[in-house]
């Protein structure tokens, strides 16, 4: 069965300038945790052509309760090689980069120029290192979506993708609200959630299964029906 067989159904959708467009797209997706490890699925099962995946974590024990990527086999291996693989699982012809870092603010390593991308996802957990890519991006003129807090969250029906000033509740979109003003940056897609953070009493968040994937998947959707515009 050939990619234009298991697109059919998506094809139904979008036609095949949809698919031609998706198919000629490049987006790049820092982070492979719950939320970006589903991005990347969203996107390979869509039929996007060009992949950019980094980060420098390896798969942990600890992700196995949400992280689409994390297997007993596949733990201790690189979520960037792991999640490369799993793309080419279901979509072999996806041209796909991997980079095994962590991003800090000005440091982008090897990572180089944003403006080869038609898409930047932000799925990491670091303050510094979100608003560096998002400077980055909105430096280069592509397209950023930010991912917010899902941790300690039970309800995934209360997240919502809006502009980033216009979030609320979220205690990690307080703080980006107030250090993107302060660095002059507006205009960015937010996904974030209106549900009060469940307080466990432990300075590591707590997860669900359904909740961070529900995130990556509102992303990735939010990803695609944008690059359908071009």
């Amino acid at each position: 069965m050939g990619k234009r067989e298991r697109l059919k159904r998506t094809e139904m959708l979008i036609g095949d300038k949809g698919i031609e467009n998706l198919a000629g797209a490049h987006v790049a997706v820092f982070g492979l945790g719950g939320v970006g490890g589903s991005v990347v699925e969203g996107l390979a099962r869509s039929g996007v052509g060009k992949l950019t995946l980094i980060d420098g974590d390896i798969v942990d024990e600890s992700n196995l309760n949400r992280q689409i990527i994390a297997t007993y086999e596949t733990l201790g291996e690189s979520k960037v090689d792991v999640a490369k693989a799993r793309v080419h699982s279901l979509a072999p012809e996806c041209k796909v980069d991997v980079y095994k870092q962590f991003v800090l603010p000005g440091e982008f390593g090897e990572i180089g120029d944003f403006k080869r991308f038609d898409f930047v996802v932000d799925a990491i957990d670091t303050v510094g290192g979100k608003l560096a890519i998002i400077k980055e991006a909105k430096e280069s003129e592509v397209p950023v979506i930010s991912s917010m807090g899902t941790g300690n969250k039970l309800n995934p029906e209360m997240f919502e993708i809006d502009d980033i000033s216009r979030t609320k509740v979220c205690p990690l979109a307080r703080v980006m609200r107030k250090k993107l003003k302060e660095m002059g940056l507006s205009g960015i897609a937010a996904l974030y959630s209106t549900e009060v953070p469940i307080k466990t009493g432990s300075p590591t968040p707590g997860s669900m299964s359904y909740v961070p994937p529900i995130a990556g998947l509102m992303i990735s959707g939010y990803v695609i029906r944008n690059l359908l515009k071009n």
